[in-house]
């Protein structure tokens, strides 16, 4: 059984917190705006999530959770030029792994390939509809249609387990398949009025939206007529026009003291093949346009962004309200996005990091990347008790790395079992103890939690200690290993230092010790107490292994805060070194976590590790080694 799962705590879901965003679903539950509060997850497929995505996973679950609402999972995927399947890949495992036993009931889905379902209101108004099908029956009924259209033929129960299972019905939301939707929508604007096809160069197009203190000045096309406006678009979408060569854009206000209202860029052309949707189209909508509706087609209540999005949410209205939908309208709602002390989130800036060779990959132990989270040993109840506890506000502000790393530790200490691992050796003879005996002890899994039993360990003839578990020439107030000095090996009995062996060079060889058995657990002197306990493996029954030694990537707490962020990068960011572990660890599994006593938090390398060759990697130390 796996450390990690047998902790009560591991998937426990923390007290729900308060916060403005919580407040306002709140608010809106006690009056019943909505039959149900449905949120969203709309990462971009053109990188790794990192734990900033986790912030904005948890609130967006969160919610969801503590509402008995949904929360859709949907690839914003609009943009084929830098998205890939690997990144789809990617996310959608890192989504899993942190919903996993918490939210993962309310995660919603679609069948493969569905497409929102078309309808036209008495009144003649144009709809496009795609709920989660994998919620309930009522969802799976109102998206049959839907999944028909697809060529599916999902069940309609429930089922959310479907991230995890590669042959399940169900997939995320892409925004790509709602091009169609997303394309009549646009017809409908230019129908009436609100949008039409522009000629200008993108320098051209820079040029006439101006700048924050100037206003922008009209394309010559802005009053191009609606059939012309209709037939350069479908032309556009039909092949006929090079990259570049035309855009549609909203025809709002070029005064508007917000730029971003300046009659806005909704669709381009570029005729690159999209990883989702094939080869069948070459115009694109842009975010602002295609966010917006897409959290309308799914139902989503509550649409929450960061702050860089506040200047957009007047499109976001405009665009819908210009619509005339008939359906109730999304509202967005924005939040500081997590800023964390030596760290980057910076998804160009990360992806230096990879390329150049600083890291090894989006899952190097030291990136802030989901995967790399995972790969440390760092379980999801940590990043989720993390997301939970720094709260969701309307200013940005700096995290202290501490209280993140605070949180794996609270987590570990409780879920982690305990075992014994020296990293840098010296060998220890025990004089008194005859060759080829053992003597066995037990050492408890965790001492707070003794349901968990114990385990034996054998003392033998011959055991490793630290190296800086001993002192030739000790500091003051040394009380570890010293000449003349005893200390005891935990779990197993008390050590006197006799003699120190040496080469001809002056190198050490070994300590020669005398044990005390008598202090050893139901012996007669049991409760004799020395100041100094150190820990040790069994020579003859210690098991090899590498073990790297992570720490914090960068050397400076805002890494970011300039352009020479390579200048800052720790050193002494990993230390490899081939440690002698207790012969237990070698059943470890890929979803146990330890403590190996006095050291530190370690799992094994979910991408390195195999039986015969084990690799570790420290999660975190048991303290924290920056503190002044």
């Amino acid at each position: 059984m796996s450390a990690e799962n047998t902790a009560a705590s591991t998937n426990a879901t923390p007290a729900a917190p308060t916060d403005f965003i919580r407040d306002i679903v709140a608010e809106d539950v006690a009056q019943k705006r909505y039959p149900k509060i449905i949120t969203r997850f709309p990462p971009e497929p053109n990188g790794y999530l990192h734990l900033g995505h986790a912030k904005s996973i948890c609130l967006n679950f969160g919610i969801a959770l503590e509402n008995g609402g949904i929360c859709n999972l949907r690839m914003d995927d609009t943009n084929p030029a830098k998205e890939e399947v690997e990144y789809v890949e990617s996310i959608t495992e890192d989504v899993n792994w942190l919903i996993s036993g918490w939210a993962d009931k309310n995660l919603g889905l679609v069948t493969p390939h569905a497409h929102p379902r078309a309808s036209t209101t008495p009144d003649g108004k144009l709809d496009y509809h795609l709920p989660a099908a994998n919620q309930n029956a009522e969802c799976g009924m109102r998206n049959a249609e839907s999944q028909t259209e697809a060529g599916q033929n999902a069940p309609l129960a429930s089922d959310h387990s479907a991230l995890r299972n590669p042959h399940s019905a169900f997939s995320p939301f892409f925004a790509s398949d709602y091009f169609d939707a997303l394309y009549a929508y646009a017809e409908q604007l230019i129908i009436k009025g609100k949008a039409y096809v522009c000629d200008l160069t993108p320098e051209q197009t820079d040029e006439y939206r101006g700048a924050p203190d100037k206003p922008g000045k009209p394309s010559p096309w802005r009053d191009r007529g609606i059939e012309e406006n209709l037939d350069l678009f479908r032309r556009m979408r039909a092949g006929e026009f090079s990259d570049g060569a035309r855009t549609l854009r909203a025809r709002i206000d070029m005064a508007s003291p917000n730029v971003w209202l300046r009659d806005p860029l909704l669709y381009r052309i570029r005729h690159t093949a999209h990883h989702h949707a094939g080869d069948k189209w070459c115009v694109y909508p842009l975010y602002d346009y295609a966010h917006c509706l897409s959290d309308y087609i799914e139902g989503i209540t509550h649409s929450i962004c960061t702050l860089e999005f506040v200047v957009h949410r007047p499109l976001y209205d405009w665009i819908l309200e210009a619509l005339d939908l008939p359906r109730p309208l999304p509202h967005q709602y924005e939040f500081a996005k997590l800023n964390l002390a030596y760290t980057l989130f910076s998804k160009r800036r990360l992806m230096r990091l990879v390329k150049e060779g600083v890291v090894n990959g989006w899952d190097d132990p030291r990136m802030p990347t989901i995967a790399g989270i995972r790969r440390r040993g760092i379980p999801a109840a940590a990043i989720r008790n993390f997301a939970y506890n720094i709260g969701v506000t309307k200013y940005d502000s700096l995290t202290e790395l501490a209280v993140y790393e605070n949180a794996i530790r609270d987590e570990l200490n409780a879920s982690a079992h305990r075992r014994l691992a020296v990293l840098n050796p010296i060998r220890i003879v025990l004089t008194n103890i005859a060759p080829g005996e053992t003597i066995e002890c037990h050492a408890t899994n965790h001492p707070g939690n003794p349901a968990l039993g114990s385990r034996p360990v054998s003392l033998t003839r011959e055991v490793y200690i630290e190296a800086d578990d001993f002192a030739e020439i000790p500091p003051p107030k040394y009380f570890r290993l010293k000449p003349g000095g005893e200390v005891r090996l935990k779990y197993a009995c008390i050590i006197k230092l006799d003699e120190i062996i040496k080469d001809a060079s002056g190198k050490l060889v070994e300590l020669r010790c005398t044990a005390d058995l008598t202090t050893r657990a139901g012996q007669p002197n049991v409760d004799r107490k020395v100041k100094g306990t150190i820990h040790w493996v069994s020579a003859a029954h210690a098991i090899d292994a590498e073990v790297r030694l992570y720490d914090r990537l960068f050397t400076v707490a805002e890494p970011g805060a300039d352009d020479n962020y390579l200048d800052h990068i720790n050193p002494k960011s990993v230390e490899i070194v081939t440690a002698k572990l207790e012969p237990s660890l070698a059943g470890a599994t890929h979803a146990d976590r330890y403590q190996f006593e006095r050291l530190g938090y370690f799992a094994l390398d979910s991408r390195d590790s195999t039986p015969a060759r084990l690799v570790f990697n420290r999660t975190i130390t048991l303290k924290d080694t920056w503190a002044k």
